[in-house]
């Protein structure tokens, strides 16, 4: 908990709402991503356009939802098509603004892993999977990680590859291409460099140093030349953000686990 009152995850959830405009449309990954998109919903973007891989349009849940087929998606849709439409006309045909995902591990070039923790055929951790991922990482027209960091979810090396990032490869001959241009995290805020792909610190969240976000990373972080300061939550946002999870909670108990 900050001096003032909110935690970095509050930080984190925050930082990642205040980046989509109002009219945007972005594809929502559930959790964090859903949370963040919902929050810029409910506050200073009241007309983004919400897509979830059901097949849900336009969604606009008072609660957040459990999964990608919880029914108030649906119910508060303007409009209800089959994933194939989703995928193939808006997400294929150039019509998502945004693609908003979370991850369990990132490599500095933005490939994410949502697959295993540990070796694939025997893991330690069994992961959701890919979903629709790799479809959103490859075809939006811009790609948003919200992650928490530290050094077992930014890593040197991915345990397994489930999205494409800026450079398709682990090692040093990969395959440079468009992946995602800003990851938003509990300690700062990253965009991927023009040339190089790798990721860049932009930002820092208020009270963050440099050391403790190069503590936390699994490779030498690179710092831009214009390292800024992450403005403080706004208590109309801390409101909004909170109010969302305390409806959430009483919507789904246990099973909305902080959501």
């Amino acid at each position: 908990m900050s001096e003032n009152g909110y935690t970095p995850d509050e930080m984190m959830t925050i930082a990642a709402a205040r980046k989509l405009r109002n009219g945007q449309v972005c594809f929502v990954g559930i959790g964090k991503p859903s949370a963040a998109a919902n929050l810029a919903r409910m506050t200073h973007a009241p007309d983004v356009v919400l897509i979830y891989e059901s097949g849900t349009i336009g969604a606009k849940p008072d609660v957040l939802p459990l999964s990608i087929g919880d029914g108030e998606l649906a119910e508060t849709a303007d409009a209800v098509v089959s994933v194939p439409e989703i995928f193939r006309y808006w997400l294929q045909g150039g019509r998502v603004d945004v693609g908003f995902l979370g991850a369990a591990q990132m490599d500095r070039f933005s490939n994410l892993n949502t697959t295993v923790i540990g070796d694939y055929r025997k893991p330690k951790v069994r992961l959701p999977g890919a979903g629709g991922a790799p479809e959103i990482a490859t075809s939006a027209k811009e790609v948003w990680i919200i992650i928490k960091q530290n050094r077992r979810s930014f890593v040197e090396r991915l345990d397994f590859m489930t999205s494409s990032g800026s450079v398709v490869s682990n090692g040093a001959n990969g395959r440079f291409k468009r992946g995602p241009t800003t990851v938003i995290t509990d300690l700062s805020i990253l965009v991927s460099d023009a040339e190089t792909g790798e990721l860049v610190v932009s930002a820092l969240h208020p009270g963050v140093t440099v050391e403790q976000v190069k503590e936390a990373t699994g490779w030498d972080l690179s710092l831009s030349d214009h390292l800024e300061r992450t403005p403080e939550p706004t208590e109309f946002e801390l409101t909004n953000l909170r109010d969302l999870y305390a409806r959430t909670a009483a919507a789904h108990g246990a099973a909305a686990d902080g959501e």
